[in-house]
């Protein structure tokens, strides 16, 4: 019996690494592509929306308010892959992400094209799909944050 629990701690800790890279991963690569103009395009709908974005973007403009999203999920980023190093960073970035995650959910509430015309309040549109799988994220942000404080502690 013992092998098969060292078996499940040894693939609960490959999931966790993977989960952490992946995590990580995903939001550097889109954090740099915010430097790009059609990603600056693509979220002026999502922006210019939302109750909180929508002031921002006001005061910023498009470019820098997009600038400045993709320097922050950057440095969420690479605070979750410095766990090995910074357990405690790590954390931080991960309850970033986090914050991050819950902040691009609430643009299922206020984006228009979330949803399906006509066809009832739980038909998605692709970008509401898009949106949606940040509760995947969302998770994901949770866990690492847990791991990275289980290790922060245990130093």
């Amino acid at each position: 019996m013992g092998t098969r629990h060292a078996s499940a701690d040894d693939l609960a800790s490959v999931g966790f690494s993977v989960l952490r890279s992946a995590l990580a991963t995903n939001i550097l690569w889109i954090g740099a592509l915010k430097f790009k103009q059609y990603e600056v395009e693509n979220d002026e709908p999502l922006v210019t929306s939302s109750p909180l974005f929508s002031r921002f973007r006001e005061k910023l403009g498009a470019q820098k308010l997009n600038r400045l999203i993709g320097v922050t999920e950057i440095t969420v980023g690479s605070l979750i892959a410095a766990k090995p190093f910074a357990p405690k960073a790590s954390a931080i970035g991960s309850f970033g992400a986090a914050g991050m995650f819950l902040t691009t959910l609430s643009f299922l509430a206020t984006a228009p094209g979330t949803r399906q015309e006509g066809q009832g309040m739980f038909s998605l549109s692709q970008l509401g799909q898009f949106l949606l799988k940040d509760t995947v994220l969302l998770g994901a942000a949770l866990l690492t944050a847990a791991e990275s404080l289980r290790v922060a502690r245990r130093r």
